[in-house]
């Protein structure tokens, strides 16, 4: 993909999640999307086959970008906990700073056609990979309880982060996503840890 083409499709992109951002997925036509990007309205067809072509990739792009960024900053550590923390403040701040794409994220998605699930449950995969990773080197290290059956492990762990995002998009008066990572993560690591240290629910 050339530089210009790519500038249409991320412009493309872009656009589209502010119009289903602020009209809901079903009331964003894809002239909407077309208007806000600068684009006509046929040039929407020249990279995406429809209006829910435009919302996978969303989600394709935006996580794809997001896994490669949090495995790079949690190269950076080898303590599972420090993962573990990182992981929470980067997802948090990840939907602070565009509040639109949370949206999109956390309430869009979910209101979408079955179809359209279905097709974001292989990219969602790799977050779910790397949660379990971070568990399992836990297990391994001696840090985390060797009784935690992975899978509902990074059920409770994906699960809690997101149902403090998706609260933070709904509410009313606006706060901090950010600022609820320490509590979120001294909640998780006491569940986490082999035994409790002086350290496992440190936010410092």
């Amino acid at each position: 993909m050339s530089k210009k083409t790519k500038d249409k499709y991320q412009a493309i992109i872009e656009a589209a999640i502010k119009v289903i951002a602020q009209h809901g997925y079903h009331n964003a036509q894809v002239a909407k999307i077309a208007k806000a990007a600068g684009v006509a309205e046929g040039t929407i067809y020249l990279y995406f086959q429809n209006k829910e072509d435009v919302l996978i990739s969303i989600f394709q792009d935006k996580m794809g970008e997001y896994i490669t960024l949090v495995r790079s900053e949690l190269e950076k550590t080898e303590d599972p906990l420090e993962k573990i923390k990182l992981l929470i403040q980067m997802h948090f701040s990840k939907l602070e700073a565009n509040r639109d794409l949370a949206a999109v994220l956390q309430i869009q998605l979910r209101q979408s056609h079955p179809s359209i699930r279905r097709r974001i449950a292989e990219p969602l995969k790799g977050y779910y990979r790397l949660i379990e990773e971070i568990v399992s080197e836990g297990i391994a290290k001696g840090v985390f309880r060797e009784n935690l059956n992975l899978h509902l492990t990074r059920q409770v762990i994906f699960g809690s982060i997101d149902e403090v995002a998706t609260c933070w998009v709904m509410a009313q008066k606006p706060y901090s996503l950010l600022a609820q990572a320490p509590a979120v993560y001294d909640l998780l690591a006491h569940a986490l840890c082999k035994k409790q240290s002086g350290n496992a629910g440190s936010t410092g």
